[in-house]
């Protein structure tokens, strides 16, 4: 029998390094599934999209492994190679929103046989201007922990460093003038947070966007949170956050294929948690079920929904 090409990418300083331990039993488990694997470890910011762009149309399947950021550089290369390749992954960073909204295994052992056995998933990707990004775009405040907060740091402490980062700046809140178009109407007015997601839950937190979320029906959640005047409306934005329920005016929450957001100043964004760049005006879309991804059931949650 042939065997089947398979390139494994992976952050070899994600999530405290643990993948270091479990290196050969992830390998052997491909290669005992008849694949001849290319193994390659990171070396620097955007290797994991190089490596990708130049080798997805050589191999059957492309599987990743580290955080957010090194997911978002492999999809951006198989959507910038056009390649029709599926992609494993196997979460080994601090959050890991994405394998969170598909229910894939924390154990990377169980990760890396789930894709060997598993089922593929099509799933849609984002598009923000010219760059595509997996789970969320984002502005405003806290936007910026993820990618400011020292990499050592995310390994010793974990989630816990984007709560310390982010705390430093609770009472020092920037604001930034949108002027939203989408769904045939306008909105307008002084945001302090604003994120569009095709994930069921963003920074480990599962109501910050909303019920009934589905990965692949070509919409994305748009939360967009008002500059509150005073602890009062602050309290309410809170509340609301943490139930999930629309207890304020002060959310504008709402599905969407295609936004246009405009604004007098640039203002940074962050894509899947890595610095996106500062912009005036963006155009965000939905790729509908451009990505395959294995996993090891039949895209269904606990209750038998799709995911």
């Amino acid at each position: 029998m042939e065997k089947k090409k398979l390139l494994f990418i992976f952050n070899p300083r994600a999530g405290k390094g643990q993948i270091r331990s479990k290196l050969f039993e992830i390998i052997d488990i491909f290669v005992k599934h008849n694949f001849e694997v290319i193994v390659h470890p990171t070396q620097k910011a955007a290797d994991a999209y190089e490596k990708t762009m130049e080798l997805a149309q050589q191999v059957d399947l492309v599987v990743c492994s580290g955080g957010d950021g090194t997911l978002d550089e492999v999809v951006n290369g198989l959507m910038e190679a056009s390649a029709q390749v599926p992609l494993g992954y196997i979460p080994a960073g601090s959050t890991n929103d994405f394998a969170n909204s598909l229910k894939i295994s924390k154990n990377m052992v169980r990760a890396a046989k789930d894709i060997v056995e598993g089922h593929l998933y099509s799933c849609d990707v984002g598009v923000f201007n010219e760059k595509n990004f997996v789970y969320i775009a984002a502005f405003g405040l806290f936007t910026d922990v993820s990618y400011e907060t020292d990499q050592n740091l995310k390994n010793v402490l974990g989630h816990l460093a984007y709560l310390l980062e982010g705390s430093k700046r609770i009472f020092n809140v920037p604001t930034a003038h949108m002027k939203v178009n989408c769904n045939g109407m306008t909105l307008e007015g002084e945001y302090i947070y604003g994120m569009i997601t095709n994930a069921r839950s963003v920074g480990g937190f599962k109501n910050l966007v909303g019920p009934d979320v589905k990965l692949n029906d070509g919409l994305f959640e748009v939360t967009l949170i008002r500059n509150p005047k005073n602890p009062i409306e602050l309290n309410e934005i809170i509340t609301s956050l943490i139930t999930a329920e629309d207890k304020t005016d002060l959310i504008d929450n709402f599905k969407t294929d295609y936004i246009e957001i405009e604004s007098p100043e640039k203002v940074a964004w962050t894509l899947d948690g890595e610095f996106g760049g500062e912009h005036t005006a963006v155009k965000i879309f939905t790729k509908k079920h451009a990505l395959e991804v294995i996993i090891n059931h039949n895209g269904k949650d606990n209750d038998g929904k799709n995911l």
